[in-house]
């Protein structure tokens, strides 16, 4: 949706606050447990091509595959998506569209408008208004267009419908969400919880050490054995024998001649992604001026003081000052100034204001104060570069390995089928030795198993053991290269004897009979440290470990008991000398006595519970929003009022990305 948002660098961030806050910050996508698979309904009249009608309205496949791509190339950076990813991110377009479609047709049936008059003032504020409003005067249609055009590939009909739906869910958020509160009990209990600290005397029970006290006879495995044996029915799995012919690409690509017709011909066909737009690299300093208030009016005794400071750091430019060492000193931009001011190269448009004041510089010089929409800045330049395209010499190194992967990647298919064909009427031998490769018989293996030169294959496994006894050869692929295949033989998954298996019905028996005897011994030691209030005493009794632990919060972490907030949590809730029940924990069983707690004073309270008041709220509200949208989506289906295209649905996983026009 962005295509600023998809380059690299510092520049970007100039803006991106605003254009994230506006476009992206009022967006609400909900997604609603079950999903959309669980929610089709005869589609009835749907229209071939759409995927599903909210309220009348209908979601086309294309617009799914669209905010697919969308997400993917923000969440890459705007690299290539890998295809595996894509259903999953249809999937999640798809909810996404269809929850805030829902929500802003509730929004309307609520009564909730947003005017035009609320469009422009949303637009003419904030960082975004200094683009389309500089010192308060409209830009221009044209500028207006090109900017949408070239920063969110819009119109301005889909920009500002876009904008109008974003105010709209804020509104429809601040009905939902503005009765929501939190009692100060609440908040006093949550404080208390979060910052309560404990110390505490626990014994600990180690299932290793049980289990070195199970000693089975013969008869008590046999007769498990027996009580068990469905569990070790055909345990023993099936394996096959295979022949199979390796044609290595990589062993192809190193007798692959890559012409100088062929870098050409690669070349010509791409050369847009060799175009270099024009850039500049820079040292800045920025003094920040401040945001607009409220009211959308700018403090100007600020930026005034904001004006002031950074005439007077380019003074001591001008005086003979260091312009690295200053842009560290008084930069409001930390990850520049930290390394002198530098940006590093740019895209001149990702930086318009700067990159315009650049243009007069020669490298070494110094501009005077250029104003942005972030505040002042103060540059130096460093190197530009026009815009060009690379030569061939320049990407020779970068994509004669492509090409060479190309071409052996055909070769190898080609002759990985002319071998299939030869196998299926030659044999797999002859018809290896007719191409000068090797014929490999394997031994007896497991589907889990691996083949010599070939490695970790999945699916050649899947096809070898799915393959009939004695069938034609057959390919697959794999990293390495194609295999042309033939099973030879198949010794069916079997039942084992216990003496075949005593060794793993040994390693069962200690394992069930430990976790039993370490559940019977932790209760026990439960049991005696409650009764004689002694948990010192209690583990001398039943041969566990005592430990004393720190002074510890419900984020810290104890040795054997792990993560306070998880099992050891139950300390929080005991008073001084209460003790636990039997814990379990990794590998063994524990028992807790806590001899301190120290819970946060009155002051501490008072100090600390505004922040989180402030998130106990914001919690809440996003709960109490969910749980509005999902109730909302719910009620619209069993209306009928949400229709999903069965079809369309089941063709998410599979349709190309520009399908659905």
């Amino acid at each position: 949706m962005i295509r600023f948002l998809q380059t690299a660098g510092n520049a970007k961030k100039y803006i991106l606050g605003a254009m994230l806050l506006l476009i992206c910050g009022a967006m609400v996508i909900t997604l609603v447990p079950g999903g959309i698979l669980g929610d089709a309904f005869g589609f009835g009249s749907i229209e071939k091509g759409v995927l599903a009608k909210v309220n009348g309205q209908d979601i086309t496949m294309k617009e799914v595959n669209d905010t697919a791509q969308r997400i993917g190339r923000q969440q890459f950076g705007g690299r290539s998506l890998p295809s595996a990813l894509l259903p999953m991110l249809r999937q999640s377009a798809a909810e996404q569209l269809i929850t805030q479609k829902a929500l802003l047709a509730e929004a309307e049936r609520m009564g909730l408008k947003v005017t035009d008059a609320e469009l422009q003032d949303t637009l003419s504020k904030g960082q975004i208004g200094q683009f389309l409003f500089p010192n308060g005067k409209f830009v221009g249609d044209q500028q207006y267009e090109l900017f949408v055009n070239q920063q969110f590939n819009m119109s301005i009909p889909e920009f500002e419908q876009l904008v109008k739906n974003d105010l709209l869910l804020s509104k429809l958020r601040a009905a939902v969400e503005g009765p929501v509160s939190v009692s100060k009990n609440e908040v006093e209990k949550e404080y208390t919880r979060q910052n309560t600290k404990v110390k505490f005397d626990y014994a600990v029970l180690a299932l290793d050490d049980v289990m070195k006290q199970i000693k089975p006879s013969d008869a008590e495995l046999k007769s498990y054995y027996d009580a068990h044996k469905q569990a070790y029915v055909n345990s023993i799995p099936e394996k096959r024998q295979v022949k199979y012919v390796v044609v290595d690409t990589a062993r192809v690509a190193s007798q692959v001649q890559v012409t100088q017709g062929d870098l050409q011909s690669y070349y010509r066909d791409r050369q847009d992604e060799y175009r270099i737009p024009a850039q500049i690299n820079i040292r800045h300093i920025l003094i920040k001026t401040p945001l607009p208030g409220p009211d959308g009016k700018v403090d100007d005794n600020a930026l005034k003081a904001a004006k002031q400071k950074a005439e007077n750091v380019l003074n001591q430019l001008k005086s003979g000052g260091n312009f690295a060492d200053l842009a560290k000193k008084n930069s409001d931009d930390p990850s520049s100034a930290e390394k002198g001011g530098e940006l590093g190269l740019v895209n001149k448009d990702q930086l318009p204001e700067l990159s315009k004041a650049a243009d007069s510089l020669k490298p070494g010089e110094t501009s005077g104060l250029v104003q942005s929409s972030a505040g002042f800045h103060i540059i130096q330049l460093i190197e530009k570069h026009d815009a060009h395209l690379k030569t061939l010499d320049e990407v020779r190194a970068e994509i004669e390995p492509i090409v060479r992967q190309q071409k052996a990647a055909a070769l190898a298919d080609n002759m990985a089928n002319n071998l299939l064909t030869a196998a299926k009427t030659q044999g797999i031998d002859k018809a290896a030795q007719s191409k000068g490769l090797e014929a490999i018989t394997s031994n007896l293996i497991t589907r889990t198993d691996t083949l010599p030169g070939i490695g970790a294959a999945p699916q050649l496994m899947d096809q070898i053991f799915s393959a009939p006894d004695k069938a034609a050869p057959e390919m697959s692929n794999t990293p390495q290269g194609s295999v042309v295949f033939q099973v030879t033989d198949i010794k069916p998954p079997a039942t084992p004897t216990f003496d075949d298996i005593r060794a793993r019905v040994e390693s069962d028996y200690r394992g069930d009979k430990a976790q039993q005897m370490l559940a019977q011994k932790t209760e026990e030691l439960a049991e005696k440290a409650k009764s004689e209030h002694d948990i010192k005493k209690a583990a001398q009794q039943v041969g566990a470990t005592y430990k004393t632990s720190e002074l510890v919060s419900l984020s810290s972490q104890v040795p054997d008991i792990g993560r306070m907030s998880d099992t050891g949590s139950v300390a929080f809730t005991l008073p001084e000398g209460g003790v636990s029940g039997p814990l379990r924990i990794a590998r063994g069983g524990a028992v807790l006595m806590v001899t301190d707690k120290q819970e946060p004073t009155p002051d501490e309270f008072a100090k600390g519970s505004d922040q989180l008041r402030e998130s106990l709220v914001g919690r809440k509200r996003e709960e109490a929003f969910q749980v509005f949208a999902t109730g909302l989506r719910q009620q619209m289906e069993k209306n009928g009022k949400i229709k999903v295209n069965k079809e369309a649905m089941n063709q998410i996983a599979n349709a190309k990305p520009d399908s659905g026009d």
